[in-house]
């Protein structure tokens, strides 16, 4: 190989445009570390070649879109010109001379790619990895497509597929032969006798492979990088492999996830040394004014193409002033990561639930009434939450909450000394909190309220933990309860996903009454979420400030009812069949 032309300093028209931009501090930074390798110069023929190339033989694949000319945006085009145009020279041994040589090869082995969804991520992603897989022509290649588990991996691996049928000459040579082989898991290359293969999760069993190209997606999500890493240890024979992944930002909790985005950003930023890592990275800081348009452009490249703006605007509308939704928003459209959410419920939305009847008035109002009962039992020291709840009929358009709260007697001086922000004794005195003799919650009382609301309401289920209610339930059971009215709610997404969601609508639309019951309101001042992978989210009582027993029984009130189908949203159940029946 000729000698390459001595590296120019200054950055070349397509990054000078961006070196002052903040949002592509990531391209500058690649480009500098790029520069720092010992003798590392750039393919600038190559790099033209490729993205002129690239419209002329990929297209896209979805919608509106279909069929047109991928044409690169310019974030895409930097990435593009990054990993095929840096290279460096290594020392190797020449397989037919057994002497020394040298090889130029690629600098960057490896691209973290997060940025928010509906930019166009999972098909940039597909064609990269067909651009290395099938245009490098490398003899005997094998590519992996995974994610978090085979159907999440599925949405690259059959976007790769999709690229490799709408592409200019790919799928057959000019005679009309076939030249790739598509199927379920795998793809085939005839020319090369190559295979990309799609993976599960799941490390086991998958050693000794020897990669030329690694595709991950969807990294928020993985519960370990063990997958990652397995094949990464056997690139090890291939001369210049590639890892190409990518993402949106999901929950800190996900360690896998997170840590993997503060790697990426030390990378970037030169903390870590790692020239090998090309770091694209579109999302706003935690100062950053998440409700500002201007924001939101930043933080979407593609803004125009895919989203629309347009698009964000209804999904912000949706969003503002709920903050579980918020910070869904965020995450998403923003690529900010989201913790444990605190604050949950806003005080005034809360307080305007109250309705005209005070709490203590509304057993007797509505006796008679369709009813469902929940109950959040405690450990035996801790407060058991009752909640009798009320779907609307033909004469109320609200849901009534009427809740039930007890709490052992021996305990109440050292609760009451212990924390002064609220004023037990007050509560007690007024009935709004009940106590059971002893140290320990007696639930002869609990069952006792449940049989008197059999007895006076319509009760059309009754909800229940198994983890700490059975014997409540057997003695409800004994007492005359029929067994199919009960129902195990295991306290999961699965089961309180929907519930949360709808019950959060409820309270932003007004539609539910609790007639300003101060227990039930001290529990939703204080109430936290927290989130899955999927950001489904439900009340967490770990990490809120105090008890929220009250506010995950009527949840499950909810949930019954959603069960029951005898709830007004009724896309929301059709969209969560959350129930676990025990």
């Amino acid at each position: 190989m000729a000698a390459p032309f001595p590296l120019a300093m200054p950055y070349p028209a397509w990054l000078a445009d961006v070196a002052d931009d903040p949002d592509y501090a990531w391209a500058i930074s690649g480009w500098n570390r790029a520069a720092a390798v010992e003798g590392a110069w750039f393919d600038h023929a190559k790099a033209d070649k490729v993205v002129a190339l690239w419209p002329t033989i990929f297209r896209l694949t979805n919608d509106r879109f279909k069929g047109v000319s991928f044409r690169l945006v310019k974030w895409q085009e930097i990435t593009v010109r990054l990993l095929v145009g840096w290279k460096k020279p290594i020392e190797v041994i020449d397989p037919a001379t057994h002497k020394p040589a040298v090889e130029h090869v690629r600098v960057f082995r490896r691209l973290d790619l997060w940025i928010p969804r509906k930019n166009g991520k999972s098909e940039f992603l597909a064609a990269l990895a067909v651009l290395f897989f099938v245009l490098e022509k490398v003899q005997g290649a094998e590519a992996y497509v995974f994610g978090r588990n085979e159907d999440q991996g599925r949405v690259p691996f059959g976007k790769m597929q999709d690229i490799i049928r709408e592409a200019e000459g790919l799928m057959e040579d000019s005679r009309g032969n076939e030249r790739i082989s598509l199927h379920d898991k795998s793809i085939f290359l005839r020319e090369t006798t190559s295979l990309c293969q799609l993976l599960t999760g799941a490390p086991d069993g998958k050693h000794g492979r020897s990669p030329t190209v690694i595709v991950g997606d969807e990294i928020h999500e993985w519960k370990t990088r063990d997958l990652a890493d397995t094949l990464r240890q056997g690139t090890g024979a291939r001369l210049q492999p590639i890892e190409l992944y990518a993402s949106t930002a999901g929950r800190k909790q996900n360690r896998t996830g997170f840590e993997w985005f503060e790697e990426s950003m030390a990378i970037m930023r030169g903390d870590i040394d790692d020239p090998t890592t090309l770091v694209v990275y579109f999302g706003i800081g935690e100062e950053a004014d998440w409700t500002d348009e201007k924001v939101w452009r930043q933080a979407n490249p593609s803004l125009g193409l895919t989203p629309t703006l347009d698009y964000l605007r209804t999904e912000f509308k949706k969003a503002k002033g709920r903050p579980a939704q918020e910070a869904i928003f965020q995450c998403y459209h923003l690529n900010r990561w989201v913790d444990q959410l605190s604050g949950w419920i806003p005080r005034t939305k809360w307080t305007a639930c109250a309705g005209p009847t005070p709490w203590a008035e509304l057993w007797k109002l509505h006796k008679g009434r369709k009813a469902y009962l929940a109950c959040d039992v405690s450990s035996t020291r801790d407060l058991t939450a009752l909640l009798v709840v009320l779907p609307p009929d033909d004469v109320h358009s609200k849901w009534i909450f009427i809740p039930l709260f007890w709490v052992p007697e021996d305990t109440l001086d050292e609760r009451a000394e212990q924390d002064r922000r609220v004023d037990w004794k007050k509560w007690v005195k007024t009935e709004a909190l009940r106590t059971t003799p002893g140290d320990s919650v007696d639930q002869s009382f609990v069952q006792q309220a449940i049989t008197d609301a059999c007895s006076q309401f319509d009760v059309m289920a009754f909800g229940f933990d198994p983890w700490n209610a059975r014997k409540l339930a057997g003695d409800l059971q004994i007492d005359g309860m029929d067994a199919e009215l009960q129902i195990e709610m295991r306290q999961g997404h699965q089961t309180l996903g929907g519930p949360t969601k709808e019950f959060e609508r409820l309270i932003f639309a007004e539609k539910i009454e609790h007639g300003g019951h101060p227990v039930l309101a001290w529990m939703a001042g204080h109430c936290t979420v927290r989130f899955d992978v999927n950001l489904n989210y439900v009340p967490d009582k770990k990490n809120s400030l105090d008890k929220i027993d009250g506010i995950v029984a009527a949840v499950m009130g909810i949930g019954l009812a959603m069960n029951g189908e005898d709830v007004l949203n009724m896309d929301a159940f059709l969209a969560n069949p959350v129930m676990v029946i025990g």
